[in-house]
């Protein structure tokens, strides 16, 4: 049986991922919007992926004889500056994800709650590629600045991430 303390925090958590999946969402809907397909299709990805993550705090709670309430979704935001202001932000996200994460874990070890930290390592793996992944292309921007041969190029390369 899974914690009630863990329960209302993984449901909090299935809130956040789906937030995510929002968010990046809105950010491949903004980089369309600019014809930058590439970026828009590695938010699609990204997308995804944040609602696998829901999905498995979902089957997590369910699994453990719990009880998912899902919440109201708040709204993301839709625009941005420029490409670097997009990919800054979604890094910043992903730290804000990771605090989460690392929080869920003290929670955890704290509630002597051991299956929910062993179900948690995965995630704290997880944040460790997601914070490095975006904080790649960051720097990347940050080199091309707005020179549009980079930018194209950048675009190119970054459509080549495709769906586990």
């Amino acid at each position: 049986m899974i914690n009630p303390k863990m329960e209302k925090a993984f449901n909090e958590q299935i809130n956040a991922e789906i937030h995510s999946f929002y968010l990046y969402l809105s950010m491949s809907a903004w980089f369309n919007s600019r014809n930058y397909h590439g970026m828009a299709g590695w938010m699609q990805v990204q997308a995804k992926e944040e609602m696998t993550h829901a999905m498995k705090f979902y089957g997590q709670i369910q699994e453990r004889g719990g009880s998912v309430k899902l919440q109201t979704i708040e709204g993301p935001q839709i625009e941005w500056k420029s490409p670097l202001d997009v990919f800054e932000n979604a890094f910043k996200h992903e730290q804000y994800i990771t605090g989460r994460i690392n929080n869920l874990v003290k929670m955890a070890i704290e509630e002597h709650d051991y299956a929910s930290d062993n179900f948690l390592q995965w995630f704290v793996k997880e944040q460790v590629e997601e914070e490095a992944s975006a904080s790649g292309v960051v720097e990347q921007l940050k080199m091309i600045g707005d020179q549009p041969g980079g930018l194209f190029m950048l675009d190119h390369e970054l459509a080549k991430r495709k769906s586990e």
